[in-house]
């Protein structure tokens, strides 16, 4: 198999992972929300540890290393991954704070259909952050999977319970979560093909990439972890913010 043939295969066969992490909500249900919840904040903070330790650790290094230097192309794509997930969130919180009131159990509200469109771009941009990774190298990309993995459990346990507060039944709510996460897929797809029609385009999409992983990080994942104000459960979060970091950084070592 040719080297453009293993990035498709790494990449689908990556992709195909995330996808399935859409159907945790069925997980929740088989053990209790309640008992998943007391786990939710620890997997909240390894995941924010290892999308800082992939950006920071692997993406930008890499593309680093492939510019000869770190260039201002370089810190515009950073910041612009930033940009875009501010715009999306701020569209998709004006939305949902416009429109929640309206909640009434027997129909559907906006809130939800415009919560699984927002999870649509989102997955879209992780099928292109996947496929970037692995053009860059095969552990880059591997690296780079395993940190949207982690960020997608506590994402789609979210989601999940936004679209059964939507008015969504449980079947519907994991089947529409599921079509959703293939939007991965269109992004991967969509990336590649770029890939082989523009040179180098993976230069421009890992700086991108590794904004997202900061913004999600730093925005969304470690603010809620502010929340819990107990000294024990506050050191439980370093320490496991401080384990995705780690994991990381061996990751390094066997690339």
């Amino acid at each position: 198999m040719n080297a453009t043939g293993t990035i498709w295969v790494y990449t689908l066969g990556s992709i195909t992972i995330v996808s399935l992490v859409s159907l945790i909500g069925a997980v929740a249900l088989s053990f209790g929300m309640e008992r998943i919840k007391k786990w939710l904040l620890l997997f909240v903070s390894f995941s924010a540890g290892t999308l800082l330790g992939d950006a920071f650790l692997h993406l930008l290094p890499e593309v680093t290393e492939k510019e000869g230097s770190f260039s201002l192309q370089i810190s515009f794509g950073v910041i612009a991954g930033i940009l875009v997930w501010f715009i999306i969130e701020k569209f998709i919180q004006w939305h949902h704070c416009h429109h929640v009131h309206e909640f009434d159990k027997d129909h559907i509200h906006p809130f939800a259909i415009l919560n699984l469109i927002g999870d649509f771009l989102h997955n879209i941009i992780d099928g292109m952050i996947i496929a970037a990774s692995f053009l860059v190298s095969i552990p880059v990309g591997i690296a780079t999977t395993m940190a949207v993995v982690l960020h997608e459990i506590p994402q789609e346990l979210s989601d999940f319970g936004v679209l059964l507060h939507g008015g969504f039944s449980r079947g519907r709510a994991l089947f529409l979560n599921f079509l959703s996460a293939l939007g991965a897929l269109l992004g991967a797809v969509f990336a590649l093909f770029l890939a082989g029609q523009i040179e180098g385009i993976e230069l421009l999409l890992i700086p991108f990439a590794a904004g997202s992983f900061i913004y999600i990080a730093t925005a969304d994942l470690i603010p809620e972890l502010h929340k819990e104000s107990r000294v024990g459960e506050s050191i439980k979060h370093l320490v496991s913010l401080l384990a995705g970091v780690v994991v990381m950084a061996l990751m390094l070592l066997v690339g």
